[in-house]
Formats: C-alpha cells, structure tokens, sequence
C-alpha cells in the first residue's frame, strides 16, 4: 500500500471507519502474530497479544502522529502488549517450559539453531524486540525505532549490543554444523 493510500485509511480510521482500520490492520496480522510468538514461543498467547494489541490501537488510533506509518506503530504496541504479558505473574507461576512442545509449534525455524534461539530468549527485552523486528520480520531500522519509540540509531544501538550478546551463541551453533 502506498503512503497516500495509508495516510488516507488513517485519516477514516481516525474518524471512527472500522471498514478503514481493518484495511490499515490486514497487512500487518502475520508480522505481528509471528512477532508475538518469537516473543512469547506460545500459539495462543501470540494469538491473543495480537487480538489484544488490535483493539488497543483502535482505543489509541487518535495517538499516531500525523504522516506516520500505521504499521511500525502497531507493532510497537504489539511488542509492549508481549512485554506486559511477560511480566505478568500468572506467566511466571504457569508456564512450564517444554522444548518438545515448542518445537511442535514452531510455524518454520524463526531462528536457526537452538543454542541461538535460547540466546536469543535470554536478551533483555528491548534488545530482543530490535533484533526480532529487524532480522525475523526483516524491518528497515527506522521502523525498527518507529515500533520502539526510539530513534533510529537507538535501534542500531540495541542491536549491535544485543549481536555482541549472541557472539558466544551464534559460536556454539556454528562449531556443531561445522565440526
């Protein structure tokens, strides 16, 4: 969709047009379902972020900035709705890890290699949200920044810090391929 044609679905949407928020919503349901689940490796709860961050950003569509794009914005919300999710405590006193299960659930390797998967997992969560934005769904880094509400070096900041963090992971994995 081009800029005009966004910038006039916002400008219904903010209105009060469902019809033109569902188009503004459409193109970004797979980045942030796949987002939601790198985040969180959980079918449903990725399902429900995604469901929940939806009506959130209808609540605050008045909130985006005139000429931004609708979707790096959303899926900053859809990032800060995994977070609160994490940190909630009925995540931490519920959830059972089960690797075996996880892998059932994997919609395709979102990261190569376990090791670098776990290492990734183990990043503190505004590096983990640069480096999944940028490199699983494959955003430029201003929209990197736009999602996180950060500039766009920030965004490069965080991911050089969070490659350094996954040097010794990404290491690991590449000796059992190679050796």
């Amino acid at each position: 969709m081009d800029d005009r044609a966004e910038q006039a679905l916002i400008k219904r949407a903010k209105a009060g047009d469902r019809v033109a928020y569902e188009q503004l919503l459409e193109p970004a349901v797979r980045p942030a379902t796949r987002l939601a689940f790198a985040m969180l490796h959980d079918r449903s709860e990725a399902e429900d972020v995604f469901q929940e961050s939806a009506l959130r950003a209808w609540v605050r569509l008045g909130n985006l900035r005139d000429e931004s794009r609708f979707q790096p914005w959303f899926l900053g919300i859809v990032a800060n709705q995994c977070r609160e999710i994490r940190r909630g405590r009925w995540w931490q006193v519920l959830r059972l890890p089960d690797a075996r299960a996880m892998r059932a659930v994997d919609d395709g390797a979102w990261l190569e290699g376990e090791d670098l998967r776990r290492a990734v997992q183990r990043l503190p969560y505004s590096q983990r949200a640069a480096v999944l934005l940028h490199f699983h769904l494959d955003m430029p880094l201003s929209d990197v920044g736009t999602a996180l509400g950060i500039s766009e070096s920030g965004a490069k900041t965080r991911i050089h810090r969070a490659l350094k963090r996954l040097r010794p992971a990404m290491a690991v994995s590449e000796v059992r391929v190679n050796g």
